[in-house]
């Protein structure tokens, strides 16, 4: 064998970090309805973070005592997809899309989505930029859903003259 345990090591390390926010839970196998609503009455045990804490790991003393972070209270995107499933099934399928975008969102990076937003205000962006915001949206962090409504927003800012011109 001639890969070394630091090589190991590190791809392992990086295969972890990868995964790290797929935050998979029982949510994320499951189909749920109205009748699973409110999940935290009703799946309490399977609601979990992106990293993998489940509710009853979520104290003040663990945030107290550092072993709860930023990263462990927010919402994983198993959570949201469920919630999206409860919403399409009590016929509100308009919050189920939001819900599901919302999930695509939870992969992205908070300064990328800061970047995305302001890309987003009129006359910000080119045709081109918000075309690549797509493409990027798409095959860096596959948010099919986010970079279906950039094009939608793209045509619409369009029509209306709101895109900034190219230099």
């Amino acid at each position: 064998m001639n890969e070394s345990i630091e090589s190991i090591v590190a791809r392992i390390a990086a295969e972890l970090k990868k995964n790290e926010l797929s935050g998979k839970s029982a949510a994320a196998s499951k189909e749920y309805d109205l009748s699973d609503y409110p999940m935290l009455d009703k799946h309490r045990d399977e609601i979990r973070t992106p990293t993998g804490k489940g509710l009853k790991d979520l104290t003040l003393e663990k945030v107290l005592d550092g072993s709860v972070n930023i990263k462990d209270i927010r919402i994983s995107s198993d959570m949201l997809h469920a919630q999206a499933q409860i919403a399409a099934s009590a016929g509100k399928p308009q919050i189920g899309e939001n819900l599901k975008r919302a999930a695509e969102m939870t992969q992205i990076p908070d300064d990328e989505l800061i970047k995305m937003y302001d890309m987003l205000r009129p006359n910000r962006s080119t045709k081109q930029q918000l075309v690549e915001l797509a493409q990027k949206l798409e095959q860096q962090y596959q948010a099919t859903i986010c970079a279906q409504l950039v094009r939608e927003a793209t045509e619409v800012y369009e029509r209306r003259g709101i895109l900034k011109k190219a230099d």
